[in-house]
This record gives structure tokens, sequence and C-alpha cells, in this order.
């Protein structure tokens, strides 16, 4: 069985090599903006702290942290062979990598909480903050790892 697209050849018309950074980078940032845009339409839809509780916006801070924290250091320095020098060196590097890791995925796993344990369980009849809450921390999750393994580190060599 044979498609009607198995003529075109896309990927030999673009030299995506030299444009992989640039493509990670706006992938990335589309992803982060897409998820506070998303927990701003929520905080301004329901602006009662009965409907969307604002301590809820926590999470997306430390999301929005730990994006920083895991893409202030690169790859190079985590292998150790760009950062010999400092305080910690590369066990330093590893270590706020590794605490950056883990404030993202705490909240990412804090969203889920907070979309489950206060909205979904308790039967309430609207639950879009609980799933603005959630986006926003996936959003933001997958755009640090988007902005830390979709590039590369040759061109800045």
């Amino acid at each position: 069985m044979s498609g009607f697209l198995d003529s075109v050849r896309c990927s030999e018309c673009i030299d995506w090599s030299e444009k992989r950074n640039t493509i990670a980078s706006v992938a990335a940032g589309v992803l982060f903006f897409t998820g506070w845009w998303i927990i701003i339409d929520a905080a301004v839809k329901y602006p009662k702290a009965e409907d969307l509780n604002h301590s809820y916006h926590a999470c997306g801070v430390i999301a929005t942290v730990a994006f920083l924290m895991i893409n202030a250091v690169s790859n190079g320095q985590v292998r150790g062979d760009s950062y010999s020098e400092g305080c910690l060196g590369q066990t330093g590097a590893r270590i706020w990598l590794f605490i950056g890791f883990m404030m993202a995925f705490g909240s990412l796993i804090a969203s889920m909480w907070i979309l489950f344990g206060g909205y979904v369980v308790n039967g309430g009849t609207d639950v879009y903050p609980g799933i603005a809450v959630f986006f926003q921390n996936a959003f933001i999750f997958f755009g640090g790892l988007v902005f830390k393994f979709g590039r590369t580190e040759d061109l800045w060599q």
C-alpha cells in the first residue's frame, strides 16, 4: 500500500543542523510562554481564592526557577569537559543540575496533587483551575527539557 506522500523528500531540502539551536530555543520559549499564559488565563477567569487558591501559583514559580537552574549549566560542565575551576567544579555542576531536576519533578508532581486533590476528588463542578495549574507546570517542564537537550553545544566551541 503506497501513500501519496512517498515521493516527497522534505528532509533533503532543508539543512536542519545549523538551525537546531534556533528551533529548540523557539520551541522551548513557546512551551514556557504557553504554560504561563494558561495560568494567567485561569487567574483572570477565577480571581477569587475560593475558585483558584493563590498559593497554587508557587508551583509555577518553582518550575520557573527549576527551568533556569537546569539550563544554567552546560552539558560540558556536567561532563567535566569545560569546567574544572570554582568551588566544587564538575561535582558542583552535577549537584546544581540534580537539584534543578528535583525541583522540576517536584513542581510537576505537586501540580498533579493540586489537580486531583483540590479539584477532581472534591467533586467540584469546575476543574479548569486545577487543569491550568497542571498544564502550566507540564509546559514549563517540557520547555526546560527541550531547551536543555534540544540544543547542541558544538557551535559554541
